[in-house]
């Protein structure tokens, strides 16, 4: 079976998030790990602390079969406070815990993959793993791989998803689904400027940022709606 890992920061995680994760868990056949990634140690955290975005994720995927939350990122920041938390890390952990031979994907956003070449050790990120990539309106996938990541994709590419469970890692595949316009960015600019926002997040989500406070940097009193 697959070995699929949905990593991002979820602040917060929303509606969108959860769309995404249940259409690879469906066809892909093989449950999902959300991950949510450690505070960073060398600027302020993100809106939310790891802890509180890793509480509402667990209240968002409670009562969905074949999701979960992973911790590990969380508590390797624990271990190690000053260091910093890349992928090819948490990949190589999960090379070492599963084996060499099992099929791990990685489900990212398309922007996420257009600024693959950014992150750490990137090349070497297609020998760990698979890519699974989703995309919501405007995604830029189309019309922005003519760069080196371009070239490393273009022999990658698969159109079936029983091919990622067969192989241990270096295809990427397309999910498909519905596209999502949610994001987090507007989330939390709508929550702090008193715009309509509870529908966009599961219920106990909303619910657990009024009680938190989470977002919220204005004085209206309506900013909770």
């Amino acid at each position: 079976m697959l070995n699929l890992y949905y990593g991002g920061t979820f602040d917060p995680v929303h509606n969108g998030h959860l769309a995404i994760a249940r259409a690879a868990r469906d066809e892909l056949d093989a449950p999902v790990r959300l991950m949510p990634a450690a505070d960073p140690p060398h600027r302020p955290p993100p809106g939310a602390n790891a802890g509180q975005r890793a509480r509402m994720l667990e209240l968002a995927v409670a009562g969905q079969p074949g999701l979960q939350v992973d911790r590990r990122e969380l508590e390797r920041a624990q271990r190690q406070p000053h260091a910093r938390s890349y992928s090819v890390d948490t990949l190589h952990e999960l090379r070492g815990e599963l084996g060499a031979d099992a099929p791990i994907a990685l489900l990212v956003g398309a922007d996420s993959l257009v600024s693959l070449p950014t992150w750490k050790a990137w090349r070497r990120l297609f020998t760990l793993a698979h890519f699974v990539v989703a995309e919501r309106p405007g995604s830029p996938l189309d019309g922005a791989l003519a760069s080196e990541l371009g070239i490393e994709l273009r022999d990658r590419w698969v159109d079936h998803p029983e091919v990622l469970a067969a192989t241990p890692a270096g295809r990427v595949y397309r999910l498909h689904q519905p596209l999502q316009p949610e994001s987090a960015s507007d989330l939390r600019q709508r929550i702090a400027t008193g715009q309509p926002w509870r529908d966009l997040l599961p219920a106990a989500v909303a619910a657990y940022i009024a009680d938190e406070r989470l977002y919220f940097t204005t004085g209206r009193p309506d900013a909770w709606v």
